[in-house]
């Protein structure tokens, strides 16, 4: 039995069991039913007696399903030019920065932004003009700089409305810098890296929180997907998932009097590892193809379980860094990863603008 596979559901609530090995009944925590577990034959652990990499536990997994790695993926016209009637409820601003020909430069990106637009595509029915996707293999307008970045998260929520779902996506290099204003817990403001940061200077996560979070009306919602390092606060939102402790913790700033909140609708992030942490690509997943391990455990995670919670989907990413760290065969091209004496780990973290039930609330774009 792969190693996913162990992964089923409730019958009855759809809730996400996990058996122990030899357990041949389960009781479901979410409706009380008692699940009797079926073994096949010769099954074995991967944990326990497999020595490979995980890429040969799920090799099957799908591959960039666009087999020429510069067809432009925006169409024509651009979803810019969309007059605001026309705009479909569903957006999404898609952001992959590969800082080609930079010593820093990174190799999943693109395939990491190709495998999110394919499942927002298939899985959760977005339309293509209500996609827009920044990378360097766009065109001008559609290059990951500051400026054009910052232009399309303000097109992402302009007069969003009740009913909207918007998904910001960036996949990229993130950084950290001291705190000037007193907002933050730890001492710093977290940042995304654009094309020209080195010239023009990082997105701090004020100015995210700001353009993408504080705009949001009742009735929208925006999820964050954010596969960079030093992401964990990326969006600056009031409660962290502790996933040890199954609880919220209240991640509010200890500034009196700064606004950090939606104008009544939901954020919801979900980060590639806490803010002290470092993220990587990877080709432990594939054997050949560099992809940002977070994203590549979570499009592969919805594709293939339906119906999945939001804590379904944590544990599900924590559990296939825990196999890959087992097997140490994650490999990290990130420029920072030379000042890291310690052995890579990363934890992808949950925040929110609103508490909820992560068991029962079923993620969805």
């Amino acid at each position: 039995m792969d190693y996913y596979s162990r992964k089923i559901q409730c019958i009855h609530c759809r809730q996400r069991l996990s058996p122990q090995a030899r357990e041949a009944k389960i009781k479901c925590p979410g409706c009380a039913l008692d699940i009797e577990i079926s073994k096949p034959e010769n099954e074995r652990s991967s944990r326990e007696n497999s020595n490979t990499c995980p890429k040969n536990i799920i090799s099957k997994f799908w591959k960039p399903t666009d087999p020429n790695p510069k067809t432009p993926l925006n169409i024509v016209p651009s979803p810019f030019q969309l007059p605001h009637s026309s705009r479909p409820n569903k957006r999404a601003v898609l952001c992959g920065v590969t800082y080609n020909k930079r010593k820093y430069r990174l190799k999943g990106t693109i395939n990491d932004v190709k495998n999110i637009r394919d499942m927002l595509i298939k899985k959760f029915g977005f339309l293509q003009n209500g996609i827009i996707v920044l990378t360097e293999e766009e065109t001008q307008e559609h290059i990951p700089t500051k400026k054009n970045i910052e232009k399309a998260l303000r097109w992402l929520v302009e007069n969003c409305k009740k009913g909207d779902s918007l998904v910001f996506y960036f996949s990229g290099h993130g950084l950290r810098q001291p705190d000037f204003n007193g907002d933050e817990t730890d001492g710093f403001d977290e940042t995304i890296c654009p094309l020209d940061f080195i010239k023009e200077g990082m997105i701090v996560d004020n100015d995210i929180n700001s353009i993408i979070v504080q705009p949001l009306v009742k009735g929208v919602t925006l999820h964050a997907i954010v596969d960079a390092c030093h992401s964990g606060t990326i969006l600056d939102l009031k409660y962290k998932y502790n996933r040890d402790k199954k609880e919220w913790k209240d991640n509010s700033p200890p500034s009196s009097g700064v606004n950090k909140a939606t104008s009544g609708g939901l954020a919801i992030c979900i980060s590639a590892c806490a803010d002290d942490q470092v993220a990587s690509d990877t080709t432990a997943f594939t054997g050949n193809t560099m992809n940002g391990a977070m994203t590549y455990i979570l499009t592969e995670s919805v594709r293939k379980h339906p119906g999945l919670t939001y804590g379904d989907l944590i544990d599900l990413i924590h559990e296939a860094f825990e196999e890959v760290n087992q097997n140490e065969c994650l490999v990290n091209t990130h420029f920072l990863r030379k000042f890291y004496k310690e052995s890579l780990s990363q934890k992808p973290q949950l925040t929110s603008s609103e508490q909820f039930d992560v068991y029962k609330t079923h993620f969805k774009l």
